[in-house]
């Protein structure tokens, strides 16, 4: 069994020491969606309700959340951002708004938390967004992927019905 990084011998939550891992370039791709109710979905496929254009701020959101992450998630370290590329998808048929983050950085530790966390924090965004229409609403599921980087190289995780390939 995997010995879970974040726990001392005694059980107690630790921030890992990365500091003897080798600096390699880190990319993850976390997906995710908002499935929407009828009047929220058509809302959405007119541009927007009164806040206006939501997937431009969603877009945003998704930015700011990875930029974020480290301060949401406790032992999560704080990383040095090269890039972040966010992209929506809108499936009226099943009525959700897909988002998709990608990450990349060069550094010790992963950053699959920063883009889970563009992922989630861009879809409540969105939520945000329409909610003045309706909260009938349901956010994800979110999930990673694609990770690349670090002793275990690259790790892909299809998603069935995802529309990006990892």
């Amino acid at each position: 069994m995997a010995k879970l990084t974040h726990l001392d011998p005694e059980g107690r939550p630790v921030m890992v020491d990365v500091s003897a891992k080798a600096i390699t370039r880190r990319v993850a791709v976390a997906a995710g969606y908002l499935e929407l109710d009828a009047s929220a979905a058509e809302a959405l496929a007119r541009g927007g309700g009164p806040k206006g254009d939501p997937w431009t701020v969603a877009r945003l959101g998704a930015v700011g959340g990875v930029k974020r992450a480290s301060d949401l998630i406790p032992l999560a370290h704080p990383l040095a951002i090269d890039a972040v590329d966010v992209t929506h998808h809108w499936d009226p048929e099943a009525r959700r708004a897909w988002l998709r983050v990608q990450v990349s950085c060069e550094g010790r530790t992963g950053i699959e938390m920063e883009a889970l966390t563009g992922v989630t924090v861009g879809l409540l965004v969105l939520y945000d967004m329409l909610k003045a229409v309706s909260h009938g609403m349901t956010l994800g599921p979110a999930r990673l992927l694609r990770k690349e980087g670090g002793k275990r190289g690259t790790l892909t995780l299809p998603w069935p019905g995802c529309p990006w390939k990892p």
